[in-house]
C-alpha cells in the first residue's frame, strides 16, 4: 500500500507541476492574443515534439523534456536600423555576429500577414501584460492554492486539551523519549492527569486557550493547582511543577529560534532551524491539534511571510550551487533544504502521500507544497534577465522610459528597446539554468532529498 500511495503521489504532484508550467505559459497566450501578436507554439516541455495539433495560427502540444515550456510569438525582436558591418566599415565582431544571428534566426518565422502581428510593434504596456501574465499566473494559482490550504481545510492549532502523560521528566535536548531508570516522574503523571483532560485553569487563574494555559505553566514552578475539565467536570489537581530545559517561545507562543550575526536562521546538519532553549515551569503533557481554518486577513499575512522566505531562498539560490554540486557528483549528504527540481518535488509529493497520517494533513502539505513552488516560479521570472520573463519586462519598461523622455524634451522617438542586445546575456543565463538543472535532476535521482 504504501508503494502504491508513493507511486500515486508522485504521478499526482508531477501533472500538478506541468500544469503549473501549462498554466504560466496560458497567460503569455492569452494576453498575446489579445493584443493581436500572432503565436505560432504553445508547448509545455522542451526537446521531440510527443503531441501536438494546430489550431488556427497556433500550434498546441507537448514535449519529451517537462522542464518548462514557451510560447512563440513573431517579431519578439525588432529589426535592425544598422545590419552588415559597422559604423567603421569593419566586419561585425563576435558579439554582434551573435545579435545578428539572433535578429535573423527570428525573422524565418515572419509570414505574409503578420505586417502588423509582431509583439515589438505593440505598445510597451501590454507587452508588460503579456509577459507578465505568465509569472501572474504562478502567483494567482499560489494564493488559491494556499487560501484551500488555510481556509478551506485549516491550520493544526494547539488546544488545551492533553492529548498524552509523560511517564517521566526528559530535557528538550534529549534524543528519545525513553525513561531512564532514575528518571523522575512528570508532574502531570505525579498528580494523575489523564489523556482527555482540559486544562482550564492554572492557581485559578483561567487559561481559555493552548497559548494561556501554555505560558501559565511555564511562569509556574513548585505546588499548583491545575483546574481542569473531566468528562464535563472541573476538578483540581495538585501538582508539583519542576524546571525544565525547553524550546523558547515569544509572546504568541511561536519557538523562537536562533539566529546568526547576520539575522538569518542557525541550521543543524540535517537543515532544520535550532530552537533556542530555556529553563522553565514543566507540568509533562503533549497537547492536542485541531484544524482551524484561517480568516481572509490571517491567510493573507501567512502567505505574506512565504513570500518573504520564497524572496529569501530565490537569492540564497546562488550559494546552494556548490552543496548541490556535491550532493550529485561528489557523494556529499544531501541537505533537507536543498533545492529540488521537479522530480525532487515529485518525489516528495509521494512521500508525503504515503505518510500515516489523516487525509486532511496529506492534503494541506501537498496544496502547500504547490503553491510554494508556483510561488516560487512567480519570483524567478520576474529577475529581470533574459530570457526570463523579467528581461522583457525590464526591456518593455526601458523603452517606456526613454520615449517618455523624448517626448518630454521633444526629441524623435528612439523606437522599440533592441531586446538582441542583450542575446549573448541570455545564452549565458540559459546554459547556467541548463547546468543547474542536470545538477539537480542528477542530485534528485541517486541523492534525493529525503522527509523520512
Amino acid at each position: 500500500m504504501v508503494a502504491l500511495l508513493t507511486t500515486l503521489g508522485i504521478v499526482l504532484f508531477f501533472l500538478g507541476l506541468l500544469l503549473s508550467l501549462a498554466w504560466h505559459e496560458l497567460g503569455h497566450l492569452a494576453t498575446a492574443k489579445m493584443f493581436g501578436i500572432r503565436c505560432t507554439q504553445y508547448f509545455v516541455g522542451f526537446g521531440k515534439t510527443l503531441w501536438s495539433v494546430r489550431k488556427g495560427d497556433t500550434e498546441y502540444g507537448i514535449k519529451l523534456i517537462p522542464l518548462g515550456g514557451f510560447v512563440r510569438m513573431v517579431g519578439m525582436i525588432p529589426p535592425a536600423r544598422n545590419r552588415g558591418e559597422t559604423s567603421s566599415g569593419k566586419p561585425m565582431s563576435r558579439w554582434r555576429a551573435m545579435i545578428e544571428d539572433a535578429r535573423a534566426a527570428n525573422q524565418t518565422e515572419l509570414e505574409p500577414g503578420d505586417e502588423d502581428r509582431q509583439f515589438y510593434q505593440r505598445a510597451p504596456w501590454k507587452r508588460l501584460i503579456v509577459m507578465f501574465a505568465g509569472p501572474g499566473m504562478n502567483l494567482i494559482l499560489a494564493v488559491v492554492l494556499f487560501a484551500v490550504a488555510m481556509m478551506g481545510i485549516g491550520v493544526l492549532t494547539p488546544t488545551s486539551t492533553v492529548a498524552e502523560v509523560s511517564e517521566c521528566v526528559v530535557p528538550s535536548s534529549a534524543t528519545s523519549r525513553d525513561c531512564a531508570a532514575d528518571a523522575d516522574p512528570t508532574p502531570a503523571a505525579e498528580a494523575g492527569m489523564k489523556a482527555g483532560d482540559r486544562i482550564v485553569a492554572v492557581n485559578g487563574t483561567e487559561a481559555p486557550d493552548n497559548n494561556a494555559a501554555s505560558s501559565l505553566i511555564r511562569d509556574t514552578t513548585g505546588p499548583a493547582t491545575i483546574t481542569v475539565e473531566r468528562d464535563g467536570e472541573r476538578m483540581d489537581l495538585k501538582a508539583n511543577l519542576v524546571e525544565n530545559e525547553m524550546p523558547k517561545r515569544d509572546a504568541s507562543g511561536e519557538v523562537v529560534y536562533k539566529t546568526d550575526a547576520d539575522g538569518e536562521f542557525v541550521t543543524n546538519d540535517q537543515g532544520q532551524r535550532v530552537a533556542e532553549i530555556e529553563t522553565a515551569g514543566f507540568l509533562g503533557v503533549y497537547f492536542t491539534n485541531t484544524r482551524q481554518p484561517l480568516s481572509a486577513g490571517e491567510t493573507a499575512g501567512e502567505i505574506g511571510t512565504m513570500a518573504v522566505g520564497v524572496g529569501k531562498a530565490l537569492v540564497a539560490l546562488p550559494s546552494k550551487v556548490p552543496e548541490v554540486f556535491g550532493a550529485a557528483f561528489l557523494g556529499h549528504e544531501r541537505q533537507i533544504d536543498s533545492p529540488v527540481g521537479i522530480v525532487g518535488a515529485s518525489r516528495i509529493g509521494g512521500e508525503v502521500l504515503a505518510q500515516p497520517v489523516p487525509w486532511q494533513d496529506r492534503a494541506v502539505i501537498l496544496l502547500n507544497l504547490l503553491a510554494g513552488v508556483n510561488m516560487f516560479l512567480f519570483a524567478f521570472n520576474m529577475v529581470p534577465l533574459l530570457p526570463l520573463d523579467g528581461g522583457h519586462i525590464l526591456g518593455a519598461l526601458w523603452e517606456s522610459v526613454r520615449r517618455g523622455f523624448a517626448k518630454l524634451f521633444k526629441r524623435p522617438d528612439p523606437g522599440p528597446f533592441d531586446v538582441a542586445q542583450l542575446m549573448p546575456v541570455a545564452y549565458v543565463v540559459f546554459i547556467a539554468f541548463a547546468c543547474f538543472s542536470v545538477m539537480l535532476l542528477v542530485a534528485d535521482l541517486f541523492n534525493p532529498v529525503r522527509l523520512t
